[in-house]
């Protein structure tokens, strides 16, 4: 992950942003051990890595950055190749690594790079989810060119602490080094970039340990050494928070405290009561979502139109009703979706909507063009509550008094066990759930919280009186590290 150049590559796809000089020349002093350290960096950009070791190697894809980083260091050897086809085949080997691998996402991390990167995490035996990024078989690649008892420091993306496929690629490090550690850091190490990022200290190749090493900084301001952190025992972190690390930020207070209420029996997960699952995708919102306006203009019939909620931002209140409805027509927003059943008769004019230009574009994206009829919207549910999938500050749950539909921007929840609902929903603005909230969901940047169905389906509801303040205070320490805004809109 190195800066925008003027290559082809666009900066963003290719994850490229420049370590900064401190971060740099820290990870170095964290890996080199002897001046006869052979050091590798496998994506090293413009060389900011390589320029604090004289004996290293780098490998670099983008042909700028390779150009720069050439010029800037001229003896020493920079490849501008693919590292992962370069990894496989080459026999060289390195006393350590340091580096910032490509946050390539996985939509973009295809081809002949990613074939040769699933390759040599095969045959390290990790198995990577389809949707990991980039940097996670980096880190496998580059600790296969390792001599025994070698050393790795990355940057690594902050969701080393919540990603699935981050469990698998740690369960390969603790099995591989005798030490893995984790530094969190609070302040931006890249400020134009909106993800957060982490560092990442390996040593000790080809030994292994149970225990994961996990500290945490306010902000990064160089050390020769990776800062001391408390060891976890890895199978608990598994066992208690499914791998993820993102809890360890809090207090063992906290900890302790949150999974007392998990193991009450009186406690309820939001899964165990409603079924949780993102609404229907039209394929073609500007087709099928029209204001008042818009309908009187097309002449469309009111049997045809559905009251909807579109995106998360209109959850402004706990409860979508007529009222709520009555105030955006007001407003002429689009809060109506065209909802043409599959054996309806089509009046004529629908006919001529959808034989509008606007219907003859929108027939022509993906999702209309492989539904048997493109007109017709399938999964179009009317839930019993809507539930924000991206959040600022708090996440709003809303009773679905309008019987409206929504869109896939929102997660629609079907009770299915009204008596626990009846117990649990109440205690929806209670300390524990806001901090449930913030544990079982996950910073997307920007100060942003994300719900994906699963995570929403583990919330936690819990009837019994709690150390609130506790759970308040926990609460402010997550949201500090999501970098989330008070007041931001919601």
């Amino acid at each position: 992950m190195n800066v925008a150049s003027p290559s082809a590559i666009s900066g963003k796809i290719a994850g490229q942003f420049f370590t900064p000089e401190t971060v740099a020349k820290s990870l170095v002093k964290w890996v080199v051990r002897l001046p006869s350290d052979r050091l590798l960096d496998p994506s090293c950009g413009d060389g900011e890595i390589l320029a604090h070791h004289h004996r290293c190697r780098g490998i670099e894809r983008d042909p700028y950055s390779a150009w720069v980083a050439r010029e800037r260091l001229p003896l020493v050897p920079i490849d501008n190749v693919d590292f992962f086809p370069w990894a496989a085949s080459t026999s060289e080997r390195f006393e350590c690594a340091a580096g910032n691998p490509p946050f390539i996402r996985f939509q973009n991390f295809k081809g002949v790079s990613k074939a040769a990167a699933t390759s040599i995490c095969q045959a390290n035996g990790v198995t990577l989810s389809g949707l990991s990024s980039a940097w996670a078989p980096f880190l496998v690649a580059t600790a296969s060119l390792l001599h025994e008892g070698g050393r790795m420091a990355f940057v690594v993306p902050a969701e080393i602490g919540h990603a699935p496929y981050a469990v698998p690629l740690l369960d390969y490090l603790l099995a591989n080094f005798s030490k893995v550690q984790v530094v969190a850091v609070k302040n931006k190490l890249f400020p134009r970039l909106s993800e957060d990022c982490w560092l990442l200290c390996c040593a000790g190749r080809h030994g292994k340990t149970d225990h994961i090493h996990f500290s945490h900084l306010d902000r990064f301001e160089g050390s020769s050494v990776p800062p001391d952190g408390e060891a976890h025992c890895w199978e608990n972190v598994k066992r208690k928070w499914r791998g993820r690390l993102r809890p360890l930020l809090l207090s063992p207070e906290a900890r302790a405290a949150y999974l007392a209420v998990a193991e009450d029996p009186r406690a309820y997960r939001f899964g165990e009561f409603a079924k949780i699952g993102i609404g229907y995708i039209s394929g073609a919102n500007e087709f099928f979502h029209l204001s008042p306006s818009q309908a009187a203009e097309h002449q469309i019939p009111a049997e045809f139109l559905a009251p909807t909620v579109r995106r998360g931002k209109f959850l402004t209140g706990d409860v979508i009703d007529d009222e709520k409805f009555s105030a955006w027509k007001a407003a002429d927003e689009a809060c109506t979706l065209l909802l043409i059943p599959p054996t309806k008769e089509l009046p004529e004019a629908i006919t001529r909507y959808l034989d509008s230009e606007r219907g003859l574009e929108a027939r022509r994206s993906y999702k209309c063009r492989i539904r048997p009829l493109w007109y017709s919207v399938p999964g179009v549910i009317r839930p019993d509550y809507f539930l924000q999938y991206m959040a600022g500050s708090e996440v709003r749950l809303a009773r679905n008094d309008a019987a409206a539909a929504c869109t896939n921007s929102i997660h629609a929840v079907q009770i299915t066990d009204g008596q626990k609902a009846a117990s649990a929903l109440p205690q929806w603005t209670s300390a524990l759930t806001k901090l449930s909230c913030e544990l079982e969901g996950h910073p997307l940047g920007g100060g942003m919280l994300k719900l994906e169905p699963r995570e929403a389906s583990r919330l936690l509801f819990e009837p019994a009186c709690r150390p609130t303040e506790l759970f308040r205070e926990a609460i402010e320490v997550m949201r500090q590290w999501r970098h989330s805004d008070r007041r931001r809109p919601r």
